[in-house]
């Protein structure tokens, strides 16, 4: 079992930045992927970022790339997700989630086994 624990989101205007935290518990070894995913009402749950935990290798969907930044400190079994020059588009729940399977890298939310509860995250214009 693994457990996780989102923190920091929050309300902030258009422009400006937030960063989330996933604190991460439990077989954390066993596991092959970890990433962000945001759901706004009314849209499928989609992946935002993540990384292969082999090889470090990261994925950004297109409406994020070079805005938000995600990474990890594994002493502390932490994932982070920094959002900068945030869009009132990103305006949604954010889980954090873990993956054990290989293949899970880029894979989507159905290849993920391990949610957080999701932070609020709103962006006004």
């Amino acid at each position: 079992q693994v457990q996780l624990v989102e923190s920091g989101g929050g309300s902030v205007q258009a422009g400006g930045s937030l960063r989330l935290s996933c604190q991460a518990s439990g077989y954390t070894y066993s596991c092959y992927c970890m990433g962000w995913f945001r759901q706004a009402p009314g849209k499928e749950r989609e992946e935002v970022a993540s990384i292969y935990l082999d090889d470090g290798s990261t994925y950004y969907a297109d409406s994020v790339k070079g805005r938000f930044t995600i990474s990890q400190d594994n002493a502390k079994n932490t994932l982070y997700l920094q959002m900068n020059s945030l869009k009132p588009e990103d305006t949604a729940m954010y889980y954090c989630a873990a993956s054990l399977r290989p293949w899970c890298f880029n894979g989507g939310p159905t290849e993920y086994n391990y949610w957080g509860q999701g932070t609020q995250v709103t962006v006004s214009s």
